[in-house]
């Protein structure tokens, strides 16, 4: 299964890279073994994200940005309104990143 690294750029995968290389550093950890770590969180947070995430959300907003480069779409939204069943937050700026599934099948 193909994955994408997107998911490192998160909060949860920015902490855990940043203990990695910490961890690398300290010599606690080898980097092969860092970059296995990695390779499997990508992995993990794909597969979670087909099959635990029920919900969907709306969002509407102002464009502000849009690129479609090597198949992924990167959008940046002023003002914009996100709601689902449940509640309805506005956000002033936000970057939405996204990837042909597709693509994972590969």
């Amino acid at each position: 299964m193909a994955t994408f690294e997107l998911y490192r750029r998160s909060t949860i995968g920015m902490c855990l890279t940043e203990t990695l290389d910490e961890m690398v550093q300290n010599g606690t950890l080898s980097p092969e073994l860092a970059i296995q770590v990695l390779v499997q969180f990508d992995k993990s947070m794909t597969e979670a994200l087909e099959s635990q995430v029920k919900s969907k959300v709306t969002i509407k907003g102002h464009l502000h940005t849009y690129r479609f480069c090597d198949n992924v779409w990167t959008f940046i939204l002023q003002d914009a309104l996100f709601k689902n069943e449940e509640s309805q937050e506005n956000v002033g700026r936000v970057k939405i990143v996204a990837c042909d599934s597709k693509l994972l099948t590969q």
